[in-house]
C-alpha cells in the first residue's frame, strides 16, 4: 500500500485528474495507483483548498458513476467512450 505523501508531480496530477473525473470510478483510481477511496480523500484534503475539497467531497459523495457497486453492470469501462479514437 502506498501512503498519500509519496506521489508528486505526474502521478499526483493524474490522480487528482481522475478524482475530478465523474465517470472514474474510484477502483480505477485504487488499480492504476493503489489508493483506495479514503486515501484519495485524504489526498485530496492535502492538495486542495478547503472550499474547493468540500464542494469535491459534496459532488463525489454517493455519486453512482463513482462508485461501481452503485453502477449499473453494464458500465465497466474506466474511461469515456470518445476519449480515445478509433479508426
Amino acid at each position: 500500500m502506498h501512503h498519500v505523501t509519496e506521489y508528486v508531480g505526474a502521478d499526483l496530477s493524474r490522480i487528482i485528474e481522475m478524482a475530478w473525473e465523474d465517470r472514474i470510478p474510484f477502483e480505477a483510481i485504487q488499480r492504476e495507483f493503489g489508493l483506495n477511496e479514503s486515501a484519495v480523500i485524504r489526498l485530496m484534503r492535502q492538495n486542495m483548498k478547503p472550499g474547493s475539497f468540500k464542494l469535491w467531497r459534496e459532488r463525489v459523495t454517493g455519486r453512482k458513476t463513482k462508485h461501481l457497486q452503485l453502477r449499473s453492470p453494464d458500465v465497466i469501462r474506466a474511461y469515456c467512450s470518445r476519449q480515445y479514437k478509433r479508426f
